[in-house]
């Protein structure tokens, strides 16, 4: 009987124990964002107080981790957070979170309409990454969340914001295409040998039929299109009659023509967005406000394969090669300047021809054998391009190799795949095509039902321009300040447009694309 009394008294005494301890401290979960010093500082109390109370525990610990804190502290804690209204309280934390998060990772408050196709493409991440980085995502995407991206590279400057697309209730856009269909010349040729003759021909009916199929797109999402398409023909006279014939400030935007020139002389002659479709070497003439350039500068390119080796460089050897002329001098030696400024770069060796070739021997005297030896060509000469890839290819199974270009030309066209593939060919796009993405698969299936054929390189560039330019528009908002709201992606293209609310806009979007040893693409930026 004594022997259960005092089982009895020592179970009463370990209660009692318990329920004093539980009356001085408590456990406290640690939720998403949360570090020690946050808590300390809301519980009222010294950050090392925290910690010694805790010593197992880190500084910014994961979430659910269970700590012990001082229960009449809770009180405060309590109290701080019944004071701060609801919405006001969901702001605050917000705030908190992302301040605590983007140190390390590029963050995304999801927004009403995403989905994971547009974040995996705007950032070039997997769905599977996302969700390894927020498990809640498993249930899919929820507006408000905000979400870990991916890990921010030391030194790295975080993505640009993705544009959201929206559609404005009743939205209704009238739209302008001005391309030389030449149907005063064309009318009384048959189709197929129409095609077979004109490269022309082919460029602007395909342009258009990707076009149309982007304003079907759009329509079908509750938007009111008038689309007008006019002929300009081929002569400055028929662009000047169809000003004065047309009253072109009624469209919101045109989209055309394809000769600078001419659009030079629309874009001055209107006051609505000019879109000009393909890349002119007289484009950096234009001078008009409303002018809208979808295609990158060259310079875009070099200054963008810059940014990225400096941003991927640790201890490579680069070299640059150069033809001797004067534009590749130009570039050789500014590229030279940028990169020798980087703290990790002390020295860029520069290789050119004697005698109108680079012999094996000009390489072997520059690359080195214990490290990357990373190889930037500053030429389209074909000679010189196929001298140096030969090369390269030859020294590749004794030393580590990397070929850089910032302007794929037709030179690497006639160069075997698999040697570039070797090489790990890195070069600058301004295009990249994902096959088994949505989007890609989408419009493939929506252009062969119409045309019974694939989409060809203008077809999809037609849909591209358009369909981003419609979507932004059908926001409701003015087409350059929506330039200012982020980066869009669309099947092939990325527009980027310069942040500018007046003056000529740019676009910026470009890929850094590598060859793979399977011949595949992948993006790297």
């Amino acid at each position: 009987m004594k022997h259960l009394k005092f089982f009895v008294f020592l179970c009463i005494l370990t209660f009692s124990v318990s329920c004093g301890q539980q009356k001085k401290y408590i456990d406290y979960k640690i939720k998403e964002g949360e570090t020690m010093k946050t808590i300390a500082k809301r519980l009222d109390m010294k950050t090392k107080d925290l910690l010694r109370l805790n010593p197992d525990v880190i500084r910014k610990p994961e979430v659910n981790t269970v700590i012990v804190i001082p229960n009449k502290k809770i009180k405060v804690l309590t109290k701080v957070l019944e004071n701060i209204p609801s919405n006001e309280k969901e702001i605050n934390y917000k705030k908190e979170l992302l301040s605590n998060l983007s140190k390390s990772f590029v963050v995304y408050e999801v927004k009403k309409g995403d989905a994971f196709y547009s974040l995996t493409r705007f950032y070039n991440v997997s769905q599977e990454d996302l969700i390894t980085l927020n498990p809640e995502l498993i249930e899919g995407l929820k507006v408000g969340q905000i979400i870990k991206i991916k890990p921010i590279e030391k030194g790295k400057v975080p993505e640009k914001t993705i544009y959201e697309d929206f559609i404005a209730e009743n939205s209704s856009l009238k739209a302008a295409l001005l391309f030389p269909f030449k149907t005063n010349e064309n009318d009384t040729i048959a189709g197929n040998a129409l095609f077979m003759k004109s490269k022309l021909a082919n460029i602007v009916t395909d342009f258009y039929l990707g076009a149309k199929i982007a304003v079907d797109s759009i329509r079908k999402q509750g938007v009111s299109i008038e689309l007008n398409v006019f002929d300009t023909e081929r002569n400055g006279t028929r662009i000047r009659t169809l000003l004065a014939d047309n009253d072109l400030n009624k469209n919101d935007v045109i989209i055309g023509p394809l000769y600078s020139e001419e659009t030079e002389i629309v874009s001055n002659s209107l006051k609505v967005p000019v879109i000009f479709p393909f890349y002119s070497k007289n484009q950096s003439k234009f001078s008009a406000v409303n002018l809208i350039k979808a295609s990158p500068e060259k310079n875009v390119f070099r200054a963008e394969l810059i940014r990225y080796i400096k941003d991927s460089i640790s201890n490579q050897n680069l070299i640059l090669v150069g033809d001797g002329d004067a534009v590749s001098t130009i570039s050789t030696s500014f590229i030279k300047q940028f990169l020798e400024k980087h703290d990790s770069i002390s020295m860029v060796h520069v290789v050119k021809p004697k005698e109108g070739y680079i012999a094996r021997e000009r390489f072997t005297d520059v690359f080195k054998p214990d490290v990357y030896n990373w190889v930037i060509m500053a030429t389209d000469d074909n000679v010189i391009i196929a001298d140096a890839i030969n090369s390269a290819n030859s020294l590749s199974d004794s030393l580590n190799m990397r070929i850089f270009s910032y302007n794929k030309g037709t030179a690497y066209d006639k160069i075997d795949n698999f040697k570039l593939a070797k090489l790990n060919f890195t070069y600058v796009s301004d295009r990249f095509v994902n096959e088994a993405s949505a989007s890609t698969q989408l419009f493939n299936r929506q252009y062969y039902k119409e045309n019974n054929a694939l989409p060809s390189f203008y077809a999809t560039k037609g849909f591209d321009i358009t369909y981003d330019v419609l979507i932004r528009l059908a926001s409701g908002n003015d087409l350059q300040s929506t330039f200012l709201k982020g980066a869009s992606y669309r099947v092939e293209s990325k527009f980027d447009y310069s942040n500018k609310l007046v003056g000529i806009s740019e676009n910026k979007g470009l890929f850094i694309v590598q060859y793979n040893k399977d011949l595949s693409l992948t993006r790297l930026k």
